[in-house]
């Protein structure tokens, strides 16, 4: 686990002020149009409602939300870590924990304003941070809701909780919004992810996506 090395101030404050993560949504958004979000490259226009192997559209689908006490020490502390669980996935593994929110979608749409208030009250609760738990293919919906969410006054660490199938491309606008970086690594060999319904270029893609990560935040 790598974390931003500026520990006081999450860099997406400094970001947000600069004008930079504005420029960053305009451009996520740009990638909906043909979707390029992760390495599956479906090319749908999900701004107009099509969806590709993620299931998702326009807006991002919230299964649960809630202090989460079962991660990583350092993110759990007293309080817990604030848990945003995403419904749908980049990689549909027949072998997934969350298997009903993953492939099935349970949960709910969430508009980037809801997304907003959901991150406000994991921080009024005393979380100590934002966990974003399968992110991948809504990053432009999460950096909408963060932008929304700084004007209410968030103020902690933001985790993306990643299965590590991301493209390096959309991990670059998260650079310098993102403090935490989690990624779930799965397997090296393309024979078991092939068994376990992972896409053949798993383990080449999730290199390249954990290589990017610590040239971010140290």
């Amino acid at each position: 686990m790598k974390v931003n090395n500026n520990r006081n101030k999450p860099g997406y404050l400094e970001t947000a002020r600069k004008g930079i993560l504005k420029v960053r949504i305009k451009e996520a958004y740009e990638k909906l149009k043909t979707c390029q979000m992760c390495p599956r490259n479906c090319g749908v226009d999900r701004l107009n409602g099509e969806t590709g192997i993620c299931n998702t559209s326009l807006k991002a689908r919230v299964a649960s939300f809630h202090p989460h006490f079962g991660e990583e020490a350092p993110l759990v502390g007293t309080y817990g870590s604030g848990t945003i669980f995403f419904s749908y996935c980049n990689l549909l593994c027949n072998f997934c924990q969350n298997y009903d929110i993953s492939h099935y979608g349970i949960g709910e749409e969430a508009t980037d304003d809801q997304l907003a208030d959901i991150m406000i009250h994991l921080q009024d609760r005393g979380c100590h941070n934002i966990n974003f738990v399968t992110p991948s293919h809504v990053v432009t919906q999460i950096l909408s809701g963060i932008e929304i969410a700084i004007k209410r006054g968030l103020n902690i660490p933001l985790v993306y909780n990643t299965g590590g199938y991301d493209h390096v491309d959309t991990l670059k606008l998260l650079d310098g919004i993102v403090d935490i970086y989690m990624p779930d690594f799965k397997f090296w060999n393309k024979t078991t992810a092939n068994l376990t319904n992972l896409p053949g270029d798993y383990s080449e893609r999730a290199k390249s996506a954990i290589i990017e990560m610590p040239h971010q935040v140290g």
